[in-house]
């Protein structure tokens, strides 16, 4: 348990020290010191594009109302699910 904490750890750091590295503060990864000017602050500022608009939402087409369907389908009675409940429990006692 102890060795994955420590493992943890160091790939913590190196997963920190890639992310630093790419993303351009090599001096920070290289030796440590996080140093801040005034005159960067400023050059980052003016340097950064406007971003552009959001785009326009796409429109898609209004989806069809559903269908009903009218089904010829006669309702269940008591009779055939009675007697399929009997087919049921029979299998079952066949099974055990």
């Amino acid at each position: 348990m102890l060795e994955i904490g420590i493992f943890s750890v160091i790939l913590l750091a190196a997963g920190y020290w890639a992310t630093m590295f790419v993303m351009g503060r090599r001096d920070d990864v290289l030796h440590g010191k996080f140093v801040h000017s005034d005159d960067e602050a400023e050059s980052t500022a003016a340097a950064a594009p406007a971003l552009p608009p959001f785009p326009a939402r796409p429109v898609f087409p209004k989806r069809p109302a559903p269908r009903v369907v009218a089904s010829g389908a006669q309702p269940v009675s008591s009779d055939a699910l009675q007697s399929l409940l009997a087919a049921l429990q029979q299998d079952l006692k066949d099974v055990a």
